[in-house]
């Protein structure tokens, strides 16, 4: 088997599915790279048992084969060499001979054989989406996914379903982002759970535009076709709990703030929070808005005051600053606009205009205020 192919786009390709691929793997050949030529065209697979990511190019090649090659070395030999044509060989037992314009590698392959078939896609049911809006989906909720592996439900983002719109949403139990695109239509109601690590590998592999993606899924994988990438994943089986009865229905007071303007004094306030829990307390009165942050044990204090519009009764409530700042990064509107209610009922937080075809809601829980 041989084959000529360019170093640069090769290496970019294989950065595109890198990130599959764990560093400690219980089986050796978790860490190579699948190269299979055929008719031209070589694919290139990384797994790690739980997602598979696929991207193909065009090669020179007379031949169709297979080969494992170990993904570290590839990836360092190829960052270090300059943009040119390099020549694989493989003979028989899989040794694999890199030939570039002043140098000849050696690595060792492995059988293909022993690589991991990926999962089959029947019984799948699809829908087409735009990969920006996919990209965005993910940007919107990640960050609020829980981290922890005792409640599986919510290590990942929650895909909701419907022919009217397709809802993506995320939670931890302190906070909660449902993000909406009323211009995305699945074929019917349903629903799944996508684990965190395969939506961070498509954020980085997926193009921002306007392309067409599939997304298709059955009972235990989800697909996801773009052009010459594609990627599959085991969805977590378990049920996601019912966000809908902790958003509140009516919040009455309304608070709206300039995002940039609140954004930059709770992150100087917070520096002087308790570390542990980042408690920053809003003090709100009128038209005014005061941040106050003290960590006892080392005798820290902030306190900043902006401008703010508010509709409601005087309010003190505490949030996690840092929970604060990533919600607030999610709204892409110059102002942003906050319902409150009491001081131990969740507070929400939205964009003050919502973009066409979206719908972002996010809410989050209070901290016990210090007194």
């Amino acid at each position: 088997m041989k084959f000529i192919v360019s170093s640069t786009s090769l290496l970019k390709h294989l950065q595109q599915i890198n990130g599959v691929i764990n560093a400690n793997t219980v089986l050796p050949i978790l860490e190579d790279f699948l190269f299979e030529i055929e008719e031209k065209k070589l694919n290139i697979i990384a797994t790690d048992l739980e997602t598979v990511m696929r991207v193909q190019m065009e090669v020179e090649s007379k031949s169709d084969g297979r080969v494992c090659i170990p993904a570290k070395i590839l990836i360092d030999t190829l960052k270090n060499i300059a943009d040119q044509p390099l020549t694989f060989n493989i003979d028989p037992n899989f040794q694999v001979e890199i030939t570039s314009d002043n140098g000849k590698y050696k690595v060792p392959g492995e059988n293909p054989d022993n690589f991991p078939k990926e999962p089959s896609n029947d019984n799948t049911t699809g829908f087409p989406m735009s990969s920006g809006a996919l990209i965005k989906a993910i940007n919107k909720t990640l960050f609020a996914v829980s981290t922890d592996d005792l409640r599986p439900a919510m290590t990942g983002v929650f895909f909701e379903l419907t022919p009217e719109y397709v809802q993506f949403v995320a939670t931890d139990a302190h906070r909660l982002v449902r993000y909406k695109r009323l211009d995305t239509q699945a074929t019917k109601e349903d629903s799944f759970i996508v684990p965190k690590k395969p939506l961070n590998l498509l954020r980085n592999a997926l193009p921002d535009n306007d392309d067409e993606i599939i997304i298709s899924y059955n009972s235990n994988h989800l697909f996801v076709n773009h052009g010459d990438i594609q990627m599959i994943c085991r969805l977590i089986d378990a049920r996601f709990p019912d966000y809908k009865v902790v958003i509140p229905a009516d919040n009455p007071y309304k608070l709206v703030v300039t995002k940039t303007d609140f954004q930059s004094a709770l992150r100087r306030v917070s520096i002087f929070s308790n570390k542990s829990t980042n408690q920053v307390a809003l003090n709100i009165t009128g038209s005014e808005l005061q941040m106050a942050a003290q960590d006892i044990d080392f005798n820290f204090e902030g306190n900043e005051r902006m401008n703010c519009q508010y509709d409601g009764e005087d309010l003190q409530i505490a949030f996690n600053a840092k929970f604060l700042i990533e919600m607030l990064s999610a709204a892409d509107t110059p102002e942003i606009r906050m319902e409150l209610s009491t001081s131990t009922k969740a507070g929400l937080i939205k964009p003050s205009e919502q973009a066409a075809g979206e719908d972002l809601l996010m809410l989050v829980m209070p901290l016990m205020l210090n007194n």
